[in-house]
């Protein structure tokens, strides 16, 4: 069985960040924080604009199916 075969865990690292106290971070901390979050969200934007592109050109090519 391939590991994309299996279903995705429950709770995945976005929740359990949502999910943290934030109240024993200092400020300098948060601000790193919030650096490492934006680097995350442009990276996942940046294959899901890849993943739309390449199902574009599936589409393209094979038509869409329904």
């Amino acid at each position: 069985m391939d590991e994309s075969d299996l279903p995705r865990p429950k709770g995945d690292a976005a929740s359990k960040l949502a999910a943290e106290d934030l109240s024993p971070y200092s400020q300098d901390e948060l601000a790193e924080r919030i650096a490492l979050l934006e680097a995350e969200i442009a990276r996942v934007e940046k294959h899901r604009l890849k993943a739309a592109a390449h199902r574009d050109a599936a589409d393209a090519l094979f038509g869409r199916k329904e």
